[in-house]
């Protein structure tokens, strides 16, 4: 571990590389596509236990090796069965939308005969969620909560936590507050503990710092939360607050844990050193590192990639091969993402021979440049002003037939807008759609402000009529006012 340390205070030469990489082209600090602004860091940890945080409940799973022992007779039965769940959750949601004083949904699901199962109110509740929109909020929480007691008044049918945290999920979205506290308490008489999951859900809603570190104060106290698959409840929590970058109640509740008498596991390290490094807080980043190698944990995939991105950023490329070639020696080969969070930190830092560097020495070791990695290049070239080598590299993407994503096509249309090339801009976006990649808000407000600062306002409007017609993102117009 203290080789580890001495990367980011002490960097030594391992391997003779090109002396380009003392040389650092700073640019403007502001950089559009923010979108995917330390994705390759934080998602990962994310998803660290994504597996034990899903939508489905674990009784309603089918699972492979289950799969593989069905002959053919068992898995025409299971798909007819599939068919039939969801033709019934299609005359559910049918019911429930024609719901009103002159008609009971209750009363015409009963006539239906339609036999609620996890799958089917599954299913259903889905279908309300996804529906949801800025003018049937209140609508919806009144359907999901009808159906939701209906079937919980149905014979040889019980209510799983799964469908409880769906239905706070819809009460979320609806903001309905109070009536999600009452399904937590309704869940937990039931004899649900709430979960890490339940803890997410709630978490999320409670945007007022004040407000979220109750909630946390009222888990950590819990005595009927199951914090399943996490070693401890405060594991549980730091995880769900991550989710929703709230670092600085990581710092709270991690100094509760301390208190409290609970060690920290490889999990733990992860996510506060990551906090603590987006709290601007590198001199306790550091002294946590050591302080893990000190308690015997080494750094593992999510360790180093961490690790990564803050040499990244702090354009320490000399360090960063230290660590790479050290992770190897560790019997952790660097992967795609490793590769990818350190061009990122790197181009962020203005660093693009350093980029090309590590690009070029990431396919030399066998990990091929995914999407995401050429969307990093693409766009710091684009930050820089160097149109041509963007182009060429979204270019060879598709000649390694690496698909753009609308991350991808947003810088290239960034690109070509500050060099005044509209109308290429305008057929990347053709380009985008033709290959099946819908745009998004971030891709037509771009070129829509662009053209309109260009003095454009006829083609502005033009596009933003194309937008109206495939029906998406209306509001836009408001928001273009001048136009």
């Amino acid at each position: 571990m203290n080789s580890i340390i001495s990367l980011f205070l002490f960097p030594r030469v391992v391997k003779k590389i090109s002396p380009f990489f003392v040389i650092s082209r700073r640019f403007c600090d502001h950089r559009f596509g923010s979108d995917i602004e330390f994705e390759c860091v934080e998602e990962p940890l994310k998803k660290m236990v994504s597996d034990y945080d899903s939508n489905l409940d674990d009784n309603d799973r089918f699972r492979s090796d289950e799969d593989q022992s069905f002959n053919q007779k068992q898995y025409s039965l299971r798909q007819g069965f599939l068919e039939t769940v969801k033709l019934d959750a299609k005359k559910a949601l049918e019911v429930l939308r024609q719901d009103s004083p002159g008609l009971d949904a209750r009363l015409v699901l009963d006539e239906l005969q339609i036999r609620p199962s996890g799958i089917l109110v599954r299913e259903v509740l889905f279908g309300i969620l996804k529906s949801i929109n800025g003018d049937n909020k209140t609508r919806c929480a009144k359907l999901a909560y009808k159906f939701f007691t209906w079937c919980s008044r149905q014979e040889s049918y019980r209510h799983t936590a799964n469908a409880y945290h769906l239905v706070m999920n819809i009460y979320a979205e609806c903001e309905e507050f109070k009536a999600l506290w009452r399904l937590v308490d309704e869940m937990i008489e039931k004899g649900f503990p709430a979960t890490a999951r339940t803890f997410n859900i709630l978490i999320r809603t409670c945007g007022e710092a004040g407000l979220a570190k109750k909630l946390v104060e009222r888990f950590i106290k819990s005595k009927t939360f199951n914090y399943r698959p996490f070693k401890h409840s405060y594991n549980a929590i730091l995880h769900g607050l991550l989710v929703l970058k709230q670092y600085k109640l990581i710092e709270w509740v991690y100094q509760q844990m301390l208190l409290e008498g609970f060690s920290s596991d490889i999990l733990t390290y992860n996510i506060v050193m990551y906090a603590k490094y987006r709290l601007g807080k590198l001199d306790q980043f550091h002294r946590l590192l050591d302080e893990m190698g000190r308690n015997g944990f080494s750094p593992d995939f999510h360790t180093y990639n961490i690790l990564l991105h803050v040499l990244g950023k702090g354009d320490k490329p000399l360090a960063a091969l230290n660590l790479l070639n050290h992770m190897r020696e560790s019997g952790i080969e660097p992967a795609v993402l490793h590769f990818t969070t350190l061009i990122d930190g790197l181009s962020r830092a203005g660093n693009l021979d350093a980029c090309k560097y590590f690009f070029d020495e990431m396919a030399k070791n066998g990990c091929m440049p995914d999407v995401v990695a050429y969307t990093v290049m693409i766009t710091g070239y684009v930050v820089a002003g160097e149109l041509e080598k963007a182009q060429e590299m979204f270019h060879e993407m598709i000649s390694r037939e690496q698909v753009p994503n609308v991350f991808t096509y947003n810088s290239m249309i960034r690109g070509l807008c500050m060099a005044g090339k509209f109308d290429e801009a305008c057929s990347v976006l053709k380009d985008m759609e033709t290959r099946g990649c819908s745009p998004n808000f971030v891709v037509y407000s771009s070129l829509v402000s662009s053209l309109r600062n260009a003095g454009m306002t006829a083609d502005a409007r033009e596009v933003i009529r194309q937008m109206v017609e495939k029906g998406k993102y209306a509001d836009l117009l408001s928001r273009f006012k001048r136009v």
